[in-house]
């Protein structure tokens, strides 16, 4: 009966919350509490217009609901109307206004059903609706019933020219329309079409051409087939009305563009025709670069990002790709580009083309017409600076890391970025030896990046495919004082990175050094680490290679619509080294591994793959997943990956029931109260993760995840690996871990503030029998703090 007494307080909850929301409303008012569109099932499904297309031009729909309840509107009538203080307007903000039924709305829904249905060629459409305020107190169920019809479709397609200078031009490109015989009238469609010859026509130099250029004549038989021929009529430019108040129309000009201007210190509070601001003109290769009294930019790196020389045909392509190259430099806030109509040097300048099919006694003509291009990019602060913070708590983990970090966007006029990060972080973990409770890191992180590639056989310029190429430079030093062991890491990493035009973006590291320097290790700890394989990574290495990555990414373009993200990381290091060194040298004496500067350098290749997915669950809620895999092989010269390249578990970004280093290896028995640092570590990784996101109140969203996954060894030698460590496809689903969790995320626009709050649900590294965890302890949970979404 106790179990069963939480069960009926929230039952009898909901009974009150579900009587009083209609309460206060007047006598003969309903509260809709449901709307239904049927589609018509008696169309083909290629052509039937469902209902969630349908849906967003209903004017009236219910209020959003909580746990099957009119929680938001309860919450709104529990205000007081007659009281404007903070409380009552608090109530109001996270309620909701009920929604009362409103027969006008509901007809006028009706109509803009039909009206859709017309608007895609089913003219002979019907809507009815019934409303049903009977079968509940006081609420009103709506049910739209939809009839389509047959359809009207297009029979032949013409053209009407009234300019007919456009008409060779666009005649040639029909292989492309979107229009086609036989098909069903759809209004959308023809939008469309009339974008997309709009956008092909400017891209060949017809600025003042738009969409109100081409209009549509389509006279349907309403009563036989339902067949029309559909006419397509392009238009002049209207260049003005005469004294009579008659339009003037004359043949779409070709516009070249005559000069171009680059404000790289524009002010926008400040017009560029101010007579009172000195602008200074530097003339580069056909760029005019006008300073206002500061060179702050020089000339040729401007020149690089900029696709557009004088004489051009104007296109709007173009124009766009001058705008994404200018914003990718990282150097301004904000770009502008503007065009001035120049008078033509002569009214009778015309201009002929002559198609791939025409005569050339027929040839039309039309005027030219000048264009200034003017280019105005304001810069964003020079100088910035940011602050990082992440943290990961359990029952017996507590560890915090933080870090600083300064930015210089202009360091030699150049758009070159300099940038240089701090970090530190402390961990301290419960244990009976005061001396193996703290582990300490500290590092800075310096880098370069120049908006070129820097090679002296390659120029941008003729690799129009590339978009935003860059060099980096960066150089770090870390140190780890942790209980075990002290080391320092210092890396040099030289990499070219570049996008393409859609959603893709490469790196490639050709120098990519590291060097592990251990310093100290604990010898008890050292003897005790069974697996041979982690003992050969805690020695002090040099990693000399080569390594890449792969980025596909469209949420960046579909913001609050469904993304994909895909990345690909690879990473190959010693080849070289060990080419040379079997060519011109042999191992030291004793030794079965080569060395360079008295240290072993490693040789081994890794991969790991990530593939997300976000599906939008309407404006604000969504559900994204993950799939990760990734595995390493050391050869040659290494008989282990190094310490910092193997695979992990846990933390804010994965398996959030544990905290990092905490999960794995496979089913190896772990006893936590025994374990003074997490160290499991892995070659190779599989995992997944699912979350469900949606807002709870302004800036505060939610979100609840569940995580599964594990690292493992791959191979067979007992010797090097522990059995329970060694990944076998007949059984590895057995090894898994499984965990689920709240989280809370704080969205402040520039960054996400998530605390996730991690559970255990099924934990490989206890004994056989107790790894399903079914008593809740709070050794069993983490915490983890993070700076955006994990996937």
């Amino acid at each position: 009966m106790r179990r069963l007494y939480p069960i009926a307080v929230a039952a009898l909850c909901i009974l009150c919350t579900a009587c009083s929301v209609v309460r206060k409303l007047p006598e003969g008012s309903y509260l809709v509490q449901k709307v239904t569109i049927e589609d018509d099932r008696n169309v083909p499904k290629k052509e039937r217009i469902t209902a969630s297309e349908l849906d967003r031009y209903v004017w009236q729909s219910p209020n959003k609901r909580f746990l099957g309840t009119n929680f938001y509107v309860w919450v709104y009538n529990q205000s007081n109307p007659d009281k404007d203080n903070w409380w009552n307007r608090f109530k109001r903000k996270i309620g909701e206004k009920p929604v009362v039924y409103d027969p006008a709305l509901t007809l006028k829904s009706a109509e803009n059903l039909k009206a859709y249905m017309e608007s895609h060629g089913f003219f002979s459409s019907r809507v009815r609706y019934h409303v049903d305020t009977t079968s509940r107190r006081k609420r009103a169920i709506i049910t739209y019933r939809t009839e389509q019809g047959p359809p009207s479709r297009y029979g032949k397609i013409n053209y009407e020219f009234n300019d007919k200078f456009i008409e060779k031009i666009i005649l040639q490109d029909t292989a492309s329309t979107l229009i086609r015989p036989g098909g069903i009238f759809n209004s959308a469609t023809l939008d469309a079409e009339r974008e997309r010859i709009t956008r092909y026509l400017r891209d060949r130099g017809y600025y003042n051409f738009s969409v109100n250029n081409i209009s549509y004549r389509y006279p349907y038989d309403t009563v036989g087939s339902r067949v029309g021929d559909l006419t397509m009529v392009v238009k002049q430019y209207l260049t003005g009305y005469n004294d009579r108040g008659e339009p003037v129309m004359e043949n779409n000009k070709v516009y070249r563009i005559s000069e171009i201007n680059m404000l790289p210190g524009y002010d926008p509070t400040v017009s560029f025709t101010d007579r009172e601001v000195r602008y200074d003109t530097v003339a580069y290769r056909g760029l005019n670069v006008v300073y206002d009294g500061k060179h702050n930019v020089r000339p040729r790196v401007l020149r690089q990002a900029i696709p557009l020389y004088p004489n051009y045909l104007y296109n709007a392509e173009q124009i766009n790709r001058t705008y994404n190259n200018i914003m990718s430099l990282g150097y301004f806030k904000s770009t502008r580009i503007t065009f001035d109509e120049l008078p033509a040097p002569d009214s009778t300048n015309l201009v002929s083309y002559i198609g791939n099919a025409d005569d050339s006694l027929a040839t039309q003509y039309t005027q030219e017409g000048y264009l200034r291009c003017n280019i105005l990019g304001t810069p964003q602060l020079k100088q910035s600076y940011k602050i990082d913070l992440e943290g990961t708590t359990t029952s017996s983990f507590y560890g915090l890391k933080a870090s600083v970090g300064y930015q210089n966007r202009n360091l030699f006029r150049g758009m070159e970025s300099f940038d240089i990060a701090f970090s530190i972080g402390h961990e301290f973990m419960k244990s009976r030896d005061s001396g193996k409770r703290n582990a300490k890191e500290f590092g800075v992180t310096a880098g370069l990046a120049f908006p070129r590639f820097l090679l002296p056989f390659f120029s941008s310029r003729y690799r129009p495919s590339l978009v935003t190429p860059r060099t980096r430079l960066e150089l770090s030093f870390n140190y780890q004082d942790r209980p075990y062991y002290r080391r320092t890491l210092t890396s040099m990493t030289w990499t070219y990175s570049w996008s393409n035009e859609k959603y893709s973006s490469f790196a490639v590291r050709p120098v990519d050094l590291n060097l592990v320097d251990m310093s100290y290790i604990n010898q008890d700890f050292f003897e005790k680490l069974q697996n041979l394989y982690l003992r050969n990574s805690y020695t002090s290495q040099l990693v000399a290679g080569i390594s890449g990555s792969y980025t596909y990414n469209n949420q960046l373009k579909n913001p609050g619509r469904n993304a994909t993200l895909v990345r690909f990381n690879w990473e190959t290091a010693g080849n070289l080294i060990g080419g040379l060194e079997h060519l011109f040298s042999s191992p030291a004496k004793g030794k079965d591994y080569y060395e360079i500067f008295g240290i072993q350098y490693s040789q081994y290749f890794r991969v790991d793959l990530s593939a997300s997915r976000k599906i939008m669950l309407g404006e604000k809620a969504a559900i994204a997943g993950r799939l990760y895999a990734g595995c390493g092989l050391a050869y040659g010269n290494s008989t282990s990956i190094p310490f910092d390249r193997l695979f992990y578990c846990g933390g804010s970004n994965g398996m959030r029931g544990w905290i990092p280093r905490m999960l794995g290896p496979g089913s190896v028995p772990v006893d936590p109260d025994k374990v003074t640092y997490p160290v499991q570590l892995g070659d190779m990784k599989l995992e997944a993760n699912l979350e469900f996101r949606f807002p709870i109140w302004g800036i505060f969203h939610g979100a609840t995840f569940f995580d599964v996954g594990n690292i493992w060894f791959m191979g067979n030698s007992a010797e090097e690996y522990p059995p329970e460590a060694v990944f076998h496809i007949r059984d590895f689903y057995k090894q898994l871990g499984f965990n689920t969790g709240l989280g809370i995320r704080l969205d402040i626009k520039f960054a996400v503030l998530r605390l996730d709050w991690g559970i255990q649900l099924h934990n490989p590294n206890n004994p056989a029998g107790k790894r399903w965890i079914h008593d809740f302890k709070w050794s069993n949970t983490a915490l983890n703090f993070g700076v955006g979404y994990p996937f």
